[in-house]
This record gives structure tokens, sequence and C-alpha cells, in this order.
């Protein structure tokens, strides 16, 4: 038999166990120890000890589940109306149906104590506060295919799966820069702009990438700071350590409307593409929904390929 209660703070170490001995898996962080949890997980300010259901038995843990939410519109506070369960493991010689069933529905009725009135399965932005250089990779895309514990265990509790994100890789040794007209038109048109400490801009984003090394690119006229492209890198810390690798996550990659279809975006990523190597950066990752075209047609004619995909299920039922 095994009881169910929430996260204490004795509880770290065996947490850290838990998490160890886990099945290998590309986008988890093995080993973990009690300090570096609770660097990146448990001392954050959003980190609420009734959201982490920890399983026992005979007063040891065995498994937990981690519930949590997403931003206020503003990122000045948490909004309660949708949550996520973003973490569910246990030892794999306890791995029953009923632990897992059990710990997901303990999840479940946290969230929607908290006010939560639509659920999901996996972190995904904006629902994305915790695991980041901890599970996933460059992004929390939900659960990682190649994670059948979670995958298994919210496709037996009816989850449906709502969107699915492609992991990209691209290793910057074998980037070919694009060398067309149209981009020494862009060349000598525009500047390309650096940032290696840009400023959080709300309480949600300093909790979320509080120890995240982070770099930002920017494309402006050569006689006005206008934004024409920007992107932004971090460093995937600890995950990367893992992979052996120096690696950068690619995220929000953006174009305003008023400015796209004129290549900014592959230039801008061909001129950070160059910047990072030289900083010795070797791999690239970025994390694109299935349904974006554009994006996938540009990473694709810059040599991604993909390594594997996240999913993020929703639990039917509910209103946004």
């Amino acid at each position: 038999m095994f009881q169910l209660r929430s996260f204490r703070n004795s509880d770290p170490p065996a947490i850290a166990e838990v998490w160890n001995r886990q099945p290998p898996q590309r986008g988890l962080v093995q080993p973990v120890s009690s300090p570096l949890l609770e660097q990146l997980l448990f001392s954050k300010q959003t980190f609420d000890p009734e959201g982490m259901i920890v399983a026992c038995r005979n007063g040891r843990p065995i498994g937990f589940a981690h519930g949590g939410f997403g931003p206020s519109d503003d990122g000045s506070s948490i909004d309660y109306s949708m949550g996520a369960t973003q973490m569910l493991m246990t030892l794999p010689t306890m791995r029953s149906p009923e632990l897992i069933a059990d710990l997901l529905a303990a999840s479940e009725e946290y969230l929607r104590s908290r006010g939560a009135k639509v659920l999901y399965g996996g972190g995904m932005r904006p629902l994305d506060g915790f695991y980041l250089g901890l599970y996933g990779g460059s992004e929390l895309s939900g659960v990682l295919e190649s994670d059948r514990l979670m995958t298994d265990a919210f496709q037996q509790s009816s989850y449906e799966v709502a969107a699915r994100a492609l992991v990209l890789h691209h290793e910057l040794s074998r980037h070919r820069p694009a060398v067309s007209r149209e981009q020494r038109l862009l060349k000598r048109e525009t500047q390309f702009q650096q940032n290696f400490s840009p400023a959080v801009t709300n309480w949600w984003d300093a909790n979320r990438l509080a120890d995240a090394d982070r770099q930002v690119f920017r494309l402006t006229p050569r006689r006005t700071l206008d934004t024409l492209a920007r992107v932004e890198f971090w460093d995937i810390e600890p995950l990367a350590t893992r992979w052996g690798i120096r690696t950068a996550g690619l995220r929000e990659l953006h174009v305003p409307a008023e400015h796209r279809r004129r290549k900014l975006a592959s230039f801008l990523l061909n001129e950070s593409f160059k910047t990072l190597r030289k900083r010795g950066v070797a791999l690239l990752e970025a994390h694109v929904m299935q349904d974006n075209e554009p994006a996938l047609n540009l990473y694709r004619g810059m040599d991604f390929t993909q390594v594997d995909t996240g999913v993020v299920f929703r639990k039917p039922g509910g209103t946004a």
C-alpha cells in the first residue's frame, strides 16, 4: 500500500533518488542532486508545496506528481484558470497503474482546488514555470514521446492530444549560410545588435529564467533603433552538460508582420549562428509546433533535423 501527501522540506533527497532512477532519456537531466533541485525547482517563488504530491510506502517516497499554473497577462502574478501536471515520476520497481493513476488524480484535484478550469498534461508555454533546463530541451513542449511513463499516464487517464511540437537540432559545424543578393542587401541596410545580458521584463520571467544564460540578437535599420527581427537563445543548462556538447536553445524568433517576407529571419539567424559559433556553441535546438509550416520550412532549409517530438495533452471538458 502507499499513501499520498504534499511535499515536505525533507523530501529533496528522496525526490532526487526517484528522478535518478528513471530510465535514461535524451530530454531528462541525470543525475540530479537535492541542491540542484533546490536551486532550479523548490526555491522558486512560484513553487507551492501543496502542488507536489508525494507517494510514500512505509514512510519512504516512491513517486511524485507536480502541478503548476501560468502567468497573468502582464506576468505580474499567477493565473490559476489553467493548470498542468508538469512532472510525474515513480521508482521503476513501484510503477503500478494504480499508483500512477492516483498520483495524476491527486494533481488534478490540487489544480482544480486552486481554480483551474482546463487541465493539461506536460509543461508548455505559458504553463512552463518549472523544469526548464531539467526536462525537454530549449522549450517545454508537453511530454516528450520518448518519455513513456508520462505519455502512458495521460493516455490511460483519457487525456487527448492537443498539439505536437517537433524537437529540431542543428550542428553549427555543418552550417552553411545562404549567399544571395537579398542577403547582401540586408547586410548593407541593417545593423546586427547583440545583447548578452538581456533584462527580464516581468515577475514571471524573473522566476522562470533566473538561472538561464540568455542572449538576444536583433536587426535594426542603420539609421534607427526600430526592431526588424529579434531572436533569443539560452544555454539549456544543466541539460546541455549531460549531452556533453555546448548547446544553445533557440526561442522567441519574431519578425513584426510589416517586415515579413524580406528574408529577415534567415539573415538574423545566419548572423546569430556565426556569433554563437565564435563563442563556442556547437549545437542548436529549437521546438516548433507541428502545424507551423513557415517556421518548419525555415529551419528545414537551414538543415535542422528532428530528434524528438513533444506532445501536449489536454483533459476533455472544462472551459478556458
